[in-house]
Parts: structure tokens; C-alpha cells; sequence
């Protein structure tokens, strides 16, 4: 019975850090991105997001692998794996950009805001998934 409030708990810590850094994450889009000072916060913003939800899903994975669940420890390693992913790429492209934001490069203002843009549409669709899996488990 421990195994399926740990599960559950990790869940939740998954849906609330993806909710959170969602909403937290659109108001950043007002921000100009012309400075070194917003790319390196919104950049550390993301950092934060991927280290809580790595915690997140590596602990969703186990637990549900405890509880004997493997679909549902598969799901959160997958998402586990997303995370690892987008970690390297989302935030290496957030890097680059500010370099030519710095450099005075013209289309890497718009550039760093697609690129922003395309991590919170990521996001929204995780938790669209999280929210069906959630729904997966009560039925």
C-alpha cells in the first residue's frame, strides 16, 4: 500500500511542477530577450523545470515499478527520458542564442522566443499525458 501513495505523490509532484512551470513560463514570454539578463533567466528558469521534473519522473518510475505497475513505470521513464532530452537540446539552444543575442545578431531575439515558445508547448503536451495517465489509473 506504501508503493501506491509514493507512486501517486511522485505523480502528483509531476503534474504540479509541469503546471506550474507552464503558467509560470508564459508571462516570461513578455520579456524583450534582448538582454544577456533575460536569456539567462529564462534559460535557469528551464534548468530548475528539468531538474524537478527528472526528480519527478525518475521517482514516479520506480514507484510505479514497486507498486507493479510497469506501464505506468514505463510511461514516467519515457518521460524521464523526454526530459533528459529536451534538457540537452532545449537548453543548448537557449545557450546558442543568447551567445547571438550578445553578438547582435538580428534573428536571434525571435529565435530564442521560438525556441522558449516550443519548451512550453512541450510542456503542455506532457501534461496533457500526465493528466491522461492520472485518468488511466482510476479507471
Amino acid at each position: 500500500m506504501t508503493s501506491t501513495y509514493i507512486a501517486l505523490f511522485f505523480t502528483v509532484v509531476l503534474l504540479v511542477t509541469t503546471a506550474y512551470f507552464i503558467m509560470g513560463g508564459i508571462p516570461l514570454l513578455i520579456l524583450a530577450h534582448d538582454t544577456p539578463l533575460d536569456g539567462r533567466f529564462v534559460r535557469r528558469f528551464f534548468e530548475i523545470y528539468y531538474s524537478a521534473a527528472l526528480l519527478g519522473s525518475a521517482g514516479a518510475t520506480l514507484s510505479y515499478a514497486f507498486w507493479g505497475r510497469p506501464l505506468f513505470a514505463a510511461g514516467a521513464a519515457g518521460i524521464a527520458l523526454a526530459v533528459l532530452l529536451l534538457k540537452r537540446v532545449i537548453l543548448s539552444a537557449m545557450a546558442r542564442l543568447s551567445s547571438s543575442i550578445q553578438a547582435q545578431d538580428p534573428g536571434a531575439v525571435a529565435g530564442f522566443r521560438k525556441v522558449h515558445a516550443l519548451a512550453l508547448c512541450i510542456n503542455l503536451m506532457q501534461l496533457v499525458v500526465l493528466v491522461w495517465g492520472v485518468l488511466q489509473l482510476s479507471l
